[in-house]
């Protein structure tokens, strides 16, 4: 009877896991959706980075994201290096570089933690941040990492440190960057794991992280002898490597913890009493795949894989030690877990251990799938990945992928120009998934808008004919970039006209694009799924991205686009904001009613008014309500222009009640010229 029982509750808990996989599929995402959104990060990474010279900082993004989650809570992280700058762990190793073009760091371990070491440069001609923050010890210059990071963050006061990163804003969205070095070498203190991968992960996968490298971020030990002058070894690529080498139900499993942590575990704590993290959550996933805890990684045995893991993380914090996945030896609890905090904490996750299983019913991303089967005990659950998803639903997921990483820093020519022949070279060379092909087609058409813009910037100034030649450049350029790119990449061939002063022609543009905006099956912040689906179902996406997807406009404050906006570009750089997203139906009203003022005045009265009525009564239908602050902007703009200034004064004190893009120093100008103007009459 014994077994009997047992096998019956085995196979309720497995029917369980089945519904629970399916409701993380929902909630993170299948297997194609996060290869996906990896993809797209992995090719616009490799288009950012080809263009960097030996002077320049390489960017990737990291984190969460990168590692395929869209979660709410995923942080936006980044890693920055200078690629002129490199660590190495023993002086023979400095036979590898050109020193005249590589400036080295030499690492020092010998009286720091495990997983921490000293920095001294090697080179006398470092660059200046780097020797602002040298200390001088045992007659060598160290690299203080207090230092470094007090200096990156003293550029902006909108920048603050956070552990080893620089917290701030790009665009509208916050953002930690670990502003590192790279080390070409795996540190020898790390040698151990390669021995340990006899299992997991696979061996061509432990040669290519190994090869690849480390990094050491700016944050020393807290019990060390030099907290402020150590710096942290970071494998950050090499996990995301490892993530990569998941399968979906062991990345679900690192996914279920993340979720168990923050709607659990972390539930109304203060951030300073927050002890876990999502990264001691992927640590224990780590060592639990390595010691083959779990036999087999299947939707059926996921809250299997979940208990091993919930266990060993029960069992670190009882000992009060949880061991780096790279080097052991470096306890990272040590600091931070000790004491009564450690007490409290295990108090807290033995009563969750004690519940068991049922303890995930209080998780309100998944709780409702646990219940479902025990309301349902003999429901059917398909944990087949292409039932979980429609094709629409995908393609809206990859287009609002695309569109959230179409952005390159490119500030020049040469910038553009290196970034295009790259992608060239991408798509004659590389073996690339339809998604990469989508996301080049994308940037391309990214790079080809700013490259018009930029070299009309260079070139208006110019005598008639080299003028002329640029200017059948820089339309041939929008025009091609509106055939790789969406429905409102049209809009920017309307703003070069209308910078041109060609306003018939931008009109003419306008039109075309309101038409095409108009059709039921266009994806802009909704759609309508049925819809979309009679029209372009056997599309490819790059029919489907040209035919039916509008995005938020991007302007970037250092190129002009329209005058009238040149002064919230210069708003938003004084605060270190390099982007401006307006709404594509807000900018379509700017460019008709500034066009029509010129050439039609009643139509220009006539589209002011429907700005207006969009602008006060839109509840997110067509206007991002994340953006309301560029929306009124703009339409006290095009008020001020045709003269209503009133009105223009009431938009400009709505556009100051939502700031997002820090255009408020331009808005106040804007109502102080208003009022003098008043006062005048």
């Amino acid at each position: 009877m014994d077994s009997i029982r047992t096998s019956q509750i085995k196979a309720v808990i497995q029917h369980v896991s089945e519904s629970v996989f399916v409701g993380l599929c929902h909630k993170l995402g299948t297997s194609q959706q996060v290869a996906t959104r990896r993809d797209v990060m992995d090719i616009k990474d490799m288009v950012s980075n080809q263009v960097t010279t030996t002077h320049e900082n390489s960017f990737i993004v990291s984190g969460s994201r990168r590692e395929g989650f869209r979660l709410k809570e995923s942080d936006r992280d980044f890693m920055a290096w200078p690629n002129d700058h490199r660590v190495i762990w023993d002086l023979s190793q400095s036979r590898y570089y050109n020193t005249y073009r590589q400036k080295l760091i030499l690492c020092d371990c010998s009286n720091s933690p495990p997983g921490f070491t000293l920095l001294f440069s090697l080179s006398s001609s470092i660059n200046r941040k780097i020797q602002r923050a040298c200390v001088r010890m045992n007659d060598r210059h160290y690299i203080s990492s207090t230092k470094y990071r007090e200096i990156l963050c003293s550029v902006s006061s909108r920048f603050h440190p956070h552990g080893p990163c620089v917290s701030g804003i790009f665009g509208t969205t916050e953002y930690d960057c670990a502003n590192c070095f790279v080390c070409d070498f795996w540190p020898p203190s790390a040698s151990s794991w390669i021995d340990r991968c006899d299992s997991w992960p696979k061996s061509h996968i432990v040669d290519d992280i190994v090869q690849n490298g480390c990094h050491v971020v700016p944050i020393g030990h807290k019990l060390g002898n030099h907290e402020h002058n150590e710096w942290r070894i970071s494998f950050s690529l090499a996990e995301q490597k490892l993530v990569y080498s998941m399968n979906h139900c062991q990345f679900s499993t690192y996914g279920l913890l993340k979720l168990f942590l923050t709607e659990l575990i972390n539930k109304g704590l203060r951030d300073d009493d927050k002890l876990l993290c999502s990264y001691h959550m992927k640590t224990s996933v780590f060592w639990v795949i390595q010691k083959n805890s779990i036999p087999e990684w299947c939707p059926q045995n996921l809250l299997d894989g979940f208990w091993v893991c919930f266990k060993l993380i029960l069992k670190w914090v009882h000992e009060g030690v949880c061991p780096n996945f790279f080097i052991p030896g470096n306890n990272m609890f040590l600091s931070k877990i000790h004491g009564e905090a450690q007490h409290q904490l295990f108090i807290r996750l033995y009563g969750l251990y004690e519940k068991g299983l049922a303890s995930l019913l209080h998780i309100p991303s998944i709780g409702s799938c646990i219940i479902n089967v025990f309301h349902n005990p003999r429901l059917s659950i398909c944990t087949h990945e292409h039932s979980l998803t429609s094709e629409s639903y995908f393609d809206v997921n990859l287009f609002h992928e695309i569109h959230s990483s179409d952005i390159l820093i490119s500030l020049n020519l040469q910038d553009c120009m290196k970034h295009l022949h790259t992608i060239e070279h991408m798509i004659g060379s590389l073996l690339l998934t339809e998604c990469q092909v989508i996301m080049l087609q994308k940037l391309t058409a990214y790079v080809l808008q700013k490259n018009a813009f930029i070299l009309h910037m260079k070139t208006c100034i110019l005598k008639n004919k080299p003028r002329y030649g640029a200017d059948k450049i820089s339309c041939h350029m929008l025009k091609l970039a509106a055939n790789f790119g969406c429905i409102t990449d049209m809009l920017y061939i309307a703003m070069y006209y209308y910078n041109t002063l060609r306003y018939m022609k931008a009109l003419s543009i306008v039109e075309i694009i309101k038409v095409k905006l108009a059709q039921p099956y266009v994806m802009l912040y909704n759609v309508d799924i049925d819809m979309y689906n009679e029209a372009m179902r056997g599309q490819t996406w790059s029919t489907k991205m040209r035919q039916a997807v509008a995005w938020n406009i991007t302007i970037c404050n250092q190129i002009h686009y329209i005058s009238e906006l040149i002064p919230e570009q210069q708003s938003c750089l004084q605060s270190h904001i390099f982007l401006i997203n307006v709404p594509p139906v807000i900018l379509l009203y700017m460019l008709e009613i500034l066009c029509y003022r010129h050439v039609d005045t009643m139509r220009a009265q006539t589209a002011l008014d429907d700005l207006q009525t969009l602008v006060h009564n839109d509840k997110g239908e067509l206007i991002d309500l994340k953006l309301r602050d560029i929306s009124w902007q703009i339409l006290g703009i095009c008020q001020q222009v045709t003269g209503n200034l009133q009105a223009a004064l009431y938009s400009y004190h709505q556009s100051l009640r939502v700031p997002l893009h820090k255009i408020q120093t331009a808005t106040e100008l804007r109502i102080q010229g208003i009022c003098q103007l008043m006062q005048n009459t």
